[in-house]
């Protein structure tokens, strides 16, 4: 390839929010190009089960919702963390981007009088969530897929993002590697939309693909952005015992109930008024207490039953999570209940962005799992998540295109640099002899994590957790390769990967130490009641002169809806 390719907007990952935001510049006249670490349809959003939002009102109890409800439920279920002129765009344009969906095809499942069909989901008012079975997600990844294929929307499948190249304080592209070759790649561009997805895999207990490794966010974090948020990290509550598999908030949207090992429908202690159908913080820490507490199953699980639901119902609304209990637990829920357990799931946290995806850096802007928008404060909605990559994706495609024109041509010279550097610093590392494998750095991380960062969160195990990946940053300048080949080498993208995993890891676990109070997500056992006086505050993040993180806090945006103590 040449010494450095160009297009007037360059989208960094292949997912939901990225495909939507090149369906947007595309259609707005301008040359688009996305590059992807995968193969697009391969992208994590296509494991998304549940559904998405919107106040369509079709159901039968949905009649009366309305975008104000449904903003509300946001807030209230982000335990009024979330800014929430955000919240209210996200809700407001909800229902014309799932018809817009319905429109390109994607399969929505019906009701008998055609009108596309809507379940309960978590800490919602009404059963607003839009699904295609249990496999929502799969179907509108294929559906944006078809639209950027009908555009002739140029993909660039398998490279991975090395650096977001900076000059004068503006974003003027990308180095990349190609997979298949090893070959590096200086893109340039006039704007960088970055929707790389989440970071989960930094935790061991993961739903999250081997690819969710956060290095579009940790990219933006080298290159200055500011990170929001980071200690909210959701926890599911209902993952396949011991592989960590997404089963889908829709089964119990679909009336799963759960029970211990006394046989008791525990949620009646910990939601009484909306029991299985909580929010995920809540539903999630309550399982992890009964387990905790000796109500749990031999192996720290409980059971999620839906056999009384009966054949039928489990055949045409769950198919794909029978078939994944069936696979991976050896279990067929219409006879035997689910063994359950919660697990990493989402990070709310990510590069901080406006409501159009404007990042710090000008010419940079993020979309998605790897923004922070903030929508989802410290607790998301299950079905809000497919519903900020439609909305915002579409936004952050409409502002790139508004930010094309003078000054955001690349100068060669800044984009050859950046990729001598990327190249000396690859030969360097391939011809280091002496140090430790990524992998065994990669799993303490990841043990740290979980061990220490998780459901339920303490000063003294923050403290360590915060010690010990400070420790395992600077282990990692020393790593060394096993494979120094070019084509196809995994083991020099894990290791190039895992340096920006260390750093959010890192930032994760120190914000959730300064934060002494418990909100959403961040349960702190030393700290467990909110503290608005105090903490009604965003983190934000940055990188330090000397490589540690520096906290910094913005206020929470409030509008209409002030906050109260979050009951359900």
């Amino acid at each position: 390839m040449s010494e450095h390719l160009h297009h007037d907007v360059l989208i960094v990952g292949g997912g939901l929010s990225g495909l939507r935001a090149a369906v947007a510049v595309h259609d707005a006249g301008h040359d688009v190009a996305v590059l992807s670490k995968v193969y697009p349809i391969r992208s994590h959003s296509g494991a998304a089960q549940g559904g998405v939002n919107a106040s369509l009102g079709n159901h039968p109890d949905g009649g009366d919702d309305t975008w104000e409800l449904h903003a509300f439920d946001t807030i209230k279920g982000s335990d009024y963390l979330a800014d929430q002129n955000r919240a209210e765009i996200l809700a407001r344009e909800a229902p014309a981007r799932v018809i817009e969906m319905e429109h390109w095809g994607a399969y929505f499942s019906r009701f008998e009088d055609g009108r596309i069909a809507q379940r309960p989901f978590g800490g919602a008012g009404f059963p607003r969530t839009c699904y295609a079975a249990d496999r929502t997600g799969h179907h509108l990844l294929h559906t944006l897929w078809q639209q950027c294929q009908k555009r002739g929307i140029r993909i660039y499948p398998e490279w991975q993002l090395t650096d977001i190249v900076t000059d004068a304080g503006r974003a003027r592209g990308v180095v990349a590697l190609h997979l298949h070759t090893g070959q590096l790649q200086a893109f340039s561009a006039g704007v960088v939309i970055l929707a790389g997805g989440g970071h989960g895999r930094i935790y061991g207990s993961s739903t999250n693909a081997y690819i969710n490794t956060g290095s579009v966010t940790a990219a933006a974090y080298a290159a200055g952005a500011r990170l929001e948020d980071m200690e909210f990290v959701q926890f599911h509550p209902t993952t396949l015992l011991g592989t960590n598999i997404l089963i889908s908030e829709g089964v119990r949207g679909e009336g799963g109930l759960l029970f211990n090992n006394k046989g008791e429908r525990f949620m009646g202690d910990y939601a009484p008024s909306v029991m299985e159908l909580a929010p995920r913080d809540i539903v999630a820490r309550a399982i992890q207490t009964e387990v905790n507490q000796g109500r749990g199953f031999e192996g720290g699980y409980v059971q999620l039953d839906i056999r009384h639901l009966g054949a039928d119902v489990i055949k045409s609304r769950l198919p794909g999570i029978r078939q994944i209990a069936m696979d991976f637990a050896g279990v067929d829920p219409i006879e035997t209940p689910i063994p359950v357990q919660p697990a990493q799931h989402y990070s709310m946290g990510g590069v901080s962005s406006d409501e159009n995806g404007q990042t710090d850096i000008d010419g940079l802007l993020a979309v998605g799992e790897c923004s922070c928008v903030s929508v989802h404060g410290s607790n998301r909605l299950g079905g809000n998540s497919l519903l900020e990559t439609l909305v915002f994706g579409k936004r952050a495609g409409d502002h790139a295109v508004s930010l094309l024109g003078a000054g955001t041509d690349a100068g060669a010279d800044v984009l050859g640099g950046a990729l001598a550097r990327r190249e000396q610093s690859i030969g360097d590392l391939s011809n280091r002899e002496d140090g430790e494998r990524q992998a065994v750095i990669r799993r303490e991380m990841q043990e740290v994590m979980t061990d220490h960062v998780g459901v339920y969160r303490e000063e003294a195990g923050l403290g360590r957790a915060v010690s010990a990946l400070a420790a395992l940053k600077e282990r990692y300048r020393g790593v060394t390769l096993d494979s120094a080949g070019s084509r196809l080498n995994y083991d020099l993208i894990d290791t190039l990967e895992l340096g920006g995993m260390l750093e959010l890891a890192h930032v994760t676990a120190l914000g959730a130490l300064a934060r002494t109070e418990s909100r959403g997500s961040h349960w702190r056992t030393d700290y467990p009641a909110r503290d608005d006086e105090r903490w009604m505050k965003h983190t934000m993040a940055t990188r330090g002169p000397g490589g540690a993180p520096e906290l910094a806090y913005d206020d929470v945006i409030v509008t209409t809806y002030e906050p109260m103590e979050r009951k359900y």
